[in-house]
């Protein structure tokens, strides 16, 4: 993928259409990827796969390594005759199509799995156990998820001091044994089904573009088994200093993640071993790689845990090319993209080129009408991955219509829309399709669409508002809405771009 010129489409699991509440990993999912393939599309690219919070965020995940059991499909759940079609049917949903119920599917798949489970046979347990063994991470994820249960979802500092600080709880866990595997098995299905999907995927030709959060959450597995790596005080267990960015485009009194910060000075002493690890089981589950805020790991924005805005932060120095050296060593064939978007420096510029990474363009950055950013498609080069818009941004049609007069203006005439109505959506959308090709001319090795402006939505379809946390990773789209995508437009425009192979 690295050399080959092609094209791609960002959505979702979530937002694939279905009976279950949410987007899954089952037919659905195949039939979305032979409509990539007879396109001439040959990637897709999906948000992270982690437990999502109760927001619906997928990065803000209780398990860097886990899967979301809310994809898993309960149709094949029956196939495997894990479970029977009586079992499924209270659990079809009966809501709105145009959104995920993240509530609802995790209900539904929890009670199905809790079935499967009691079903189980000992083939079945055999390879469970077999899967254990080859991802150690997961007896730790299974054997907090028992605990969270056992505290009625409780985060972990809040728990007996028996159970919060992980060497105690080490020594009872054999009292929640059998809810330690039942979460083992949530996920032995998970990492089955999935594996099951990217295979179809890789025989139709189409590569899975995936994404890693670049922090995790304070409520993990990985922050209770792991203190030592993250700026945590040990008497208190509370944070010190917090993720966040300083005021951009997207905010004025920046974004306070909260997230814990690493103690890169401690992943140091063991080669990153942490860092290894994870960046190893995700080049599992996909064959790219995007790593999310990567301008963190050149330098990063530390924020007392104890302020209200992300205003009273400092940037501090990252670990930088120390740990790319060693997973160039570990994983000398890993595909990354490095998300290199907001605020810059000239370390960040540095640890891009040191590292080889191509970074990422977004063309609904560069309409600055005065300006030559480097996010106008002339300014690409070819070891980039260009965006029509990710999951943060308005759908192109939504930030025409939020634009200024000027910058519409000048983004129009750029992309030679010669039409006379530029407020039109829908599949045929003229102005959406001028940005886009514009884009599909670029020298960017690599060209990705939303699937919201495959169709011509507006803003009302976007994914996510960066600094909210209400009504955000809902959009979903039905069979409906799939069958209008204008098919041959696409994959002529792949050809005439040489962006299928």
């Amino acid at each position: 993928m690295k050399s080959k010129r092609n094209s791609g489409v960002l959505m979702h699991i979530s937002s694939l259409p279905g009976k279950y509440g949410i987007g899954t990993m089952g037919a659905e999912a195949r039939d979305f990827i032979d409509r990539l393939a007879a396109m001439g599309f040959r990637s897709w690219q999906v948000l992270p796969l982690n437990p999502t919070d109760d927001k619906g965020s997928p990065y803000c995940s209780c398990s860097a390594f886990a899967g979301n059991i809310a994809f898993i499909d309960p149709e094949e759940l029956c196939l495997q005759e894990y479970i029977t079609e009586e079992d499924i049917s209270p659990w079809e949903y009966n809501g709105s199509p145009y959104r995920s119920d993240f509530a609802f599917a995790e209900e539904s798949r929890l009670a199905l799995l809790r079935a499967a489970f009691d079903s189980m046979d000992e083939d079945t347990r055999e390879l469970m156990a077999i899967f254990a063994r080859q991802n150690p991470w997961v007896e730790d994820y299974a054997y907090y998820m028992a605990l969270r249960e056992h505290y009625e979802k409780k985060p972990w500092w809040e728990w007996d001091e028996n159970h919060a600080r992980y060497e105690k709880a080490i020594q009872v866990k054999e009292e929640f044994r059998r809810q330690t595997e039942f979460y083992i098995f949530t996920q032995y299905i998970f990492f089955t089904q999935w594996r099951s999907l990217k295979e179809y995927a890789g025989g139709k030709g189409v590569c899975i573009i995936g994404d890693m959060p670049i922090y995790v959450s304070r409520d993990s597995a990985d922050v209770w088994r792991s203190r030592e790596l993250f700026e945590i005080d040990e008497e208190t267990l509370a944070l010190t200093r917090v993720a966040g960015v300083p005021p951009d485009y997207f905010s004025e009194d920046g974004q306070l993640w909260g997230n814990p910060l690493y103690n890169w000075k401690k992943m140091k002493e063991d080669g990153f071993g942490w860092w290894i690890a994870r960046l190893s089981a995700s080049l599992k589950l996909y064959d790219r790689v995007r790593i999310d805020h990567f301008r963190a790991f050149a330098s990063y924005w530390a924020v007392p845990a104890d302020s209200e805005t992300a205003k009273n932060g400092e940037w501090l120095k990252g670990p930088g090319m120390d740990l790319f050296e060693k997973v160039r060593k570990a994983l000398p064939e890993a595909d990354i993209i490095a998300e290199d978007l907001g605020t810059f420096g000239e370390d960040v510029v540095q640890l891009l080129e040191d590292s080889g990474f191509p970074g990422m363009r977004v063309i609904q950055f560069g309409f600055d009408p005065g300006g030559d950013s480097t996010h106008l498609p002339h300014n690409y080069s070819k070891n980039a991955v260009a965006y029509i818009g990710t999951h943060d941004n308005n759908t192109i049609l939504g930030w025409l219509w939020d634009a200024s007069e000027q910058e519409r203006a000048f983004a129009l005439r750029y992309c030679c829309y010669g039409g006379t109505n530029w407020g039109e959506g829908g599949a045929h959308s003229g102005s959406c399709r001028a940005v886009i090709e514009a884009l599909w001319r670029s020298s960017a090795d690599t060209a990705i669409v939303p699937i919201q402006d495959m169709c011509g939505f507006g803003k009302d379809a976007r994914m996510n508002i960066p600094g909210t946390d209400e009504d955000n990773w809902t959009f979903r789209i039905t069979r409906q809405g799939l069958d209008l995508i204008d098919a041959a437009y696409f994959k002529e425009i792949n050809s005439v771009y040489r962006r299928m192979y």
